[in-house]
């Protein structure tokens, strides 16, 4: 029996992937506030990312202080993480464009219920960071202190005097 690989790396590699990355492609991104891949992408630019949003049916479009693009192969060339918002049997394709077009990729990140073997070989074999199945909002969060047990902080709501 083969042992199952992880879907992330450590916690101190995953720490310094998120503080040194700068400019990162949002695949699937919507611009509805209440979808996750716009409130995850969102959060990433208050961190201080670039964010590049990539949706065809948006295409033209402004997010985040950018045009949205159509497809990751239009991102540009500084684009150093991918993170992907699409069903699994998508994944393989986006990620074999954007490691043949983005010569910087230094991460490719699957959303939580995103995974992918063949893209995990790819990146693999290219020497690219591969996560799948987490959320950089919430690991971001987790490992800088910003969730709490109740998930959120506000800072509204405390059960000290």
């Amino acid at each position: 029996m083969t042992e199952a690989l992880p879907d992330a790396p450590d916690d101190a590699t995953l720490r310094k992937i998120l503080k040194s990355v700068k400019t990162v492609a949002v695949v699937g991104v919507s611009s509805n506030e209440i979808r996750p891949s716009y409130y995850v992408a969102r959060y990433l630019k208050l961190k201080g990312m670039r964010v590049i949003p990539v949706n065809p049916g948006l295409e033209g479009q402004s997010l985040f202080g950018e045009t949205v693009v159509a497809d990751v192969t239009d991102a540009p060339a500084e684009t150093d993480m991918v993170d992907i918002f699409r069903r699994s049997e998508h994944v393989a394709p986006i990620v074999r464009a954007a490691l043949d077009a983005l010569p910087n990729l230094r991460v490719v990140w699957l959303q939580i219920g995103v995974v992918s073997d063949e893209a995990r070989a790819m990146c693999a074999e290219r020497g690219v960071t591969f996560i799948q199945n987490r959320c950089p909002k919430i690991e971001y969060q987790r490992l800088f202190g910003e969730l709490r047990m109740g998930g959120f902080n506000t800072g509204v709501i405390s059960s000290k005097l």
